[in-house]
């Protein structure tokens, strides 16, 4: 009798050590997949994450016709270092013009709740002429950036700049910066203004951007609030103000830009998208700080030597540097057709795609050394993408017509491949 309620006892301990065994190996492999999770969105991000540190991999490698190859090393410090404190650094170099470049900077939170910090940063980089940034815009990170490939027109600028962003409301952040650059073309420029002639100059502005997404939902988390439902449309205001004499500033002018996007779902990976985006300018406006509509085509004589790769919202027939204007507006129509279900891991999509943008510039002749045109006449151009065909490329083509339709037919055509992937 004592020998079988020994037994019992053990079978009973054994299977309760197997239980929490059991136990402790599921809570192992959901830590594992939390962990793993975590690391692929890190890495989707464009992050490496480390215990402190987590490096910043768009600073890995990069190519543009004026740096060629364009390599370094970056990143921001992360919670485990601090949740009130941060420092971001990089440093690059670029082996065509055998030139360092880098910047850092840091911030600190002066509001958890409304998510308000104090950045402050120095940098001494490159910025391609005539491309407008929204301040308020959340980081994009692609693996392979399309445009940078061909980009030939580029400005050198030593930026000193404090900025505060603060969530006014849960579906509206704001950002306010103020900023001193001195700027260098490196191309021949000259800007005419006040009867003074300037071929580096300085500039001292105040922006304020406000980026509204009413129809989003959002919750709050140890990060801030976090967008659980994406709504459209999305709106993003922004102006920016240059003050002749504020810290040795050479120009007075303004900018109002404006951008919204839109979609119109019919199901998960069938819709349309509706992007537009407008600028203006007034006064005395140095082409670096013009608008280009983001052309994306070189200028070669066939269309196979043009062949390169497509941008997700440039004109891929407008050739770089064509046009530059002090008013724009461009609007991009897409409509992503359902995925063709040709087995399980292979759904090439296919996207049809309308552009167009108009602008003008009001006095083109302040502008020495260059030659470019006006958009008045309206630009237009039509295509589409066959996407994911064969490891994340696809195939794009693109049709320019309307008021700028170039006299030989091949050089209206646009041939070349894109690149898709998602983590």
């Amino acid at each position: 009798m004592l020998k079988q309620c020994l037994l019992i006892v053990f079978v009973f301990c054994f299977k309760i050590s197997n239980g929490q065994s059991s136990i402790e190996v599921i809570k192992v492999s959901a830590q594992d997949s939390i962990k793993k999770s975590s690391f692929v969105k890190h890495l989707g991000n464009g992050y490496l994450p480390t215990k402190y540190f987590n490096f910043d991999l768009r600073y890995l490698i990069k190519f543009n016709q004026y740096e060629g190859v364009r390599t370094g090393v970056g990143g921001i410090t992360n919670n485990a270092f601090s949740e009130k404190f941060r420092i971001n650094a990089y440093s690059v170099y670029g082996f065509r013009d055998d030139q360092f470049k880098f910047s850092f900077g840091g911030g600190f939170r002066i509001a958890q709740k409304t998510n308000t910090w104090i950045n402050l940063s120095y940098t001494d980089d490159l910025q391609e002429t005539g491309s407008t940034k929204f301040i308020t815009d959340g980081r994009f990170f692609q693996f392979f950036e399309p445009r940078l490939l061909n980009i030939d027109l580029f400005h050198k600028h030593i930026t000193k700049s404090i900025t505060l962003e603060h969530q006014l409301l849960d579906n509206v952040s704001t950002k306010v910066e103020f900023l001193t650059s001195k700027i260098s073309p490196t191309y021949a420029y000259t800007f005419n203004s006040d009867n003074k002639s300037l071929s580096d100059f300085r500039i001292s502005m105040a922006i304020a951007s406000f980026d509204w997404s009413p129809f989003s939902n959002y919750s709050p988390s140890e990060k801030g609030l976090i967008e659980t439902k994406v709504g459209y449309p999305k709106f993003t205001l922004q102006y920016s103000k240059s003050i002749k004499g504020a810290i040795k500033g050479d120009f007075n002018f303004s900018k109002i830009d404006f951008k919204t996007i839109h979609r119109i779902i019919v199901e998960e990976n069938n819709y349309s998208e509706i992007t537009l985006v407008s600028g203006l300018a007034n006064g005395d406006t140095p082409l670096t700080h013009m608008y280009h509509a983001y052309p994306n085509n070189i200028s070669k004589e066939t269309v196979m030597q043009r062949f390169s790769v497509a941008g997700l919202n440039s004109f891929e027939t407008m050739y770089f540097n064509e046009f530059f204007s002090d008013k724009l507006v461009a609007i991009q129509l897409k409509h992503y057709l359902k995925p063709f279900n040709i087995s399980t891991r292979y759904k090439p999509q296919l996207v049809l795609i309308t552009r167009y943008a108009i602008g003008d510039m009001k006095q083109p002749e302040k502008h020495e050394n260059v030659t470019f045109g006006s958009l008045n006449k309206g630009f237009t151009e039509s295509g589409f993408e066959l996407n994911k065909l064969l490891f994340g490329f696809g195939l794009s083509f693109s049709y320019r017509y309307g008021g700028y339709h170039l006299p030989e037919f091949t050089d209206n055509i646009a041939l070349k491949f894109t690149f898709n992937v998602t983590l």
